[in-house]
């Protein structure tokens, strides 16, 4: 068992010294900005290609953010003591949705290229004609703004509250927390279900699945406690939160686990069931994603991301050992991105997987100002709230 923290008797901030992050406070705007700079030229050369790409950036991004306020919330509904020394990494990845809607942007930009749907006028495609109460353009419009006020309003309130608690550890923000997170549950859920229908179930009007906004949440929850490893990792080596013991590791390695075999059972039953109904309309989706390279791909996500973390994570003495876990958390954010990918991609390369450099490009572009901004919130309160009133109880973790 893991030598266990002491509570301070005094709660003392510890507040992110931007120094410790080193060169990368020059190197990620100024990459976010050469990043930017290549889009906007690929966008006037290749505008379908930039269309694509951007989308699947952002989409990446979405699900990591998404799953991260997936975190805060089911923290307070379930009144969990583990994670209070840990939550704060997540509440300020989560409060990074504002900013990511402005990304959004290019993605509304570039509808017309992306969504069939958009440019075929009424009485051409009986489908879509039964299809227009939904998909039309100012409901779609009215939809995407609905989700990120949703998601904003809740992931900013819960920092806020979070922090507030900081300074005089009143108890009334642990229970106005608990009541937002009953509140901002069904709203995520909605939020993510939708939006994963409106931005990438839309690529193909035809098409559709009852499983697909799970199966995107199962990605974003799972990715997301992977990047929290990661996260709290790089702020330990650095010498902040000394008191996450290998007992956290542990249950964020469970978690991890937890949602490996959950992407897995959500992604086998979607594709179980579409090919024993066997309609058309609902295999279409595999049937593209199963040709050429794009088959090797699938094939390989598949495998990577269930078959060979699944059995590295069941051991105890992974999901104890940072380094390692780290390792995998890190294979498993990859296997998100060509999770994505493979979701997006095949819409404009139908014969076969074709990587271009605005894929690389866009993923900058977003990222790295996502990540500039990130380090930049860690320096304005302390890294763990620290008159949480389980904070003891996280201190003195055992599982």
């Amino acid at each position: 068992m893991s030598e266990h923290a002491q509570a301070p008797s005094e709660p003392k901030a510890e507040i992110f010294d931007q120094r410790d992050a080193g060169k990368l406070t020059l190197v990620l705007p100024a990459a976010g900005l050469l990043a930017i700079v290549a889009c906007v030229i690929g966008a006037f050369v290749n505008r379908e290609q930039f269309a694509y790409s951007w989308l699947f950036a952002f989409t990446y991004f979405f699900t990591l953010l998404a799953g991260s306020l997936f975190w805060v919330l089911v923290h307070h509904a379930t009144d969990a003591e583990w994670s209070v020394v840990v939550r704060r990494v997540l509440e300020n990845v989560a409060s990074l949705i504002p900013l990511l809607f402005l990304f959004l942007i290019p993605v509304l930009w570039c509808a017309p290229i992306l969504f069939k749907w958009w440019s075929i006028a009424p009485g051409v495609s009986e489908l879509l004609d039964k299809k227009r109460g939904f998909l039309n353009h100012g409901f779609f419009l009215f939809r995407s703004a609905v989700y990120f006020l949703l998601l904003t309003f809740v992931a900013l309130k819960m920092r806020k509250n979070s922090t507030l608690q900081d300074a005089d550890g009143h108890p009334k923000y642990t229970i106005a927390m608990r009541k937002l997170a009953f509140f901002g549950i069904p709203a995520l859920a909605l939020s993510v279900t939708f939006g994963a229908f409106d931005w990438l179930m839309g690529l193909d009007y035809t098409w559709f699945s009852t499983m697909w906004g799970v199966y995107i949440f199962a990605g974003a929850a799972g990715s997301a406690m992977c990047l929290l490893v990661l996260v709290v990792t790089a702020l330990r080596n650095k010498g902040y939160l000394a008191f996450v013991t290998m007992e956290h590791y542990h249950i964020m390695g469970k978690l991890m686990l937890a949602f490996c075999v959950f992407w897995a059972y959500i992604g086998f039953d979607q594709y179980m069931l579409i090919w024993y109904a066997n309609i058309p309309e609902e295999t279409s989706y595999f049937i593209r994603r199963n040709i050429g390279s794009w088959h090797t791909l699938s094939t390989f996500l598949v495998v990577f991301r269930f078959f060979v973390p699944f059995p590295i994570l069941l051991q105890q003495g992974t999901k104890k050992n940072p380094k390692f876990l780290c390792f995998v958390a890190g294979w498993i954010l990859f296997m998100q991105l060509i999770d994505i990918y493979i979701v997006v991609m095949p819409m404009l390369h139908s014969g076969g997987a074709s990587f271009h450099i605005l894929d690389l490009c866009a993923l900058v572009a977003i990222g790295a100002p996502l990540a500039f901004v990130f380090l930049k919130i860690l320096g304005k309160n302390s890294l763990y709230p620290m008159r949480d009133p389980r904070l003891v109880h996280s201190l003195k973790l055992t599982n």
